[in-house]
């Protein structure tokens, strides 16, 4: 799947494609949305409800780089824009473009994805290169879906991952962890940690070495436990055992969520 500089389509060609590959669907301007950084100035305004507290800001320089996150809390793709002003494009389930919340992925500018589709996911891969080569920045979760108990990390997705960190071996990555806590006066205290950029050589590792490399900084920025199953399957075991249906797969989940 990985991709050579010079094999990668021009952004208007990406454009293009989208609108076969979501037929009906508006996506945007991925990675180039002129309305992201009003949309995080409106966002600020949550601040008077979160206490966000980042460390390691000063590893995460601008310009272009990877930031893989735990993923404890639907705010998680929020808290550190608002704080950093970093343009982040995360990837995000395609069904999130649709239905009422649409605009708000659109104004952010953010890479749909259709989850278990090779095209789809190669599309993508093209846009995040295109977005890094414009200087902004490329976030995921690679758990794939939210934990189900914010004190564990399950086993990493590598399908979106290890591509990712392939097709753009040489931009930095870096691990992110938050951790939310009630604080005073009924506001939520956000911790985020930010790690310097991860010792990875995608050149000389395999699928498992890079991945292994990315869950051992999020466990110990996040103060985590692992669990070596997926989270998704962790969630559909709990939902069996409090006699739910399982979420269909085609469910929109948590916004940034993919696998």
């Amino acid at each position: 799947m990985t991709s050579t500089p010079t094999d990668r389509r021009s952004y208007e060609d990406l454009l293009a494609e989208a609108r076969s590959l979501y037929p009906g669907i508006r996506i945007g301007r991925p990675g180039r949305a002129r309305t992201y950084y009003p949309t995080i100035a409106a966002l600020r305004l949550l601040r008077a409800r979160l206490d966000i507290r980042v460390t390691g800001a000063e590893h995460l320089s601008r310009g272009p780089a990877i930031v893989l996150g735990n993923h404890v809390h639907a705010l998680d793709p929020v808290v550190v824009v608002m704080s950093g002003w970093w343009r982040v494009s995360a990837f995000t389930k395609v069904e999130w473009f649709e239905g009422p919340v649409a605009p708000f992925f659109r104004w952010m500018g953010q890479i749909p994805l259709r989850r278990g589709d090779d095209t789809s996911t190669r599309w993508a891969m093209d846009m995040a290169a295109q977005a890094l080569a414009a200087g902004g920045m490329i976030g995921m979760y690679p758990e794939g879906t939210r934990s189900p108990d914010p004190r564990h990390l399950h086993r990493l997705h590598k399908r979106v991952l290890v591509p990712l960190l392939q097709d753009n071996a040489g931009i930095a990555v870096h691990a992110l962890a938050t951790r939310y806590t009630r604080a005073p006066r009924r506001r939520i205290r956000v911790d985020v940690a930010i790690s310097p950029p991860l010792a990875l050589d995608p050149s000389t590792m395999d699928a498992d070495q890079l991945t292994a490399v990315v869950r051992d900084a999020l466990l110990e920025l996040g103060g985590q436990t692992y669990i070596d199953r997926y989270a998704r399957d962790v969630k559909a075991e709990l939902a069996a055992a409090r006699g739910e249906q399982p979420a269909a797969r085609d469910d929109r989940g948590e916004p940034g969520e993919v696998d």
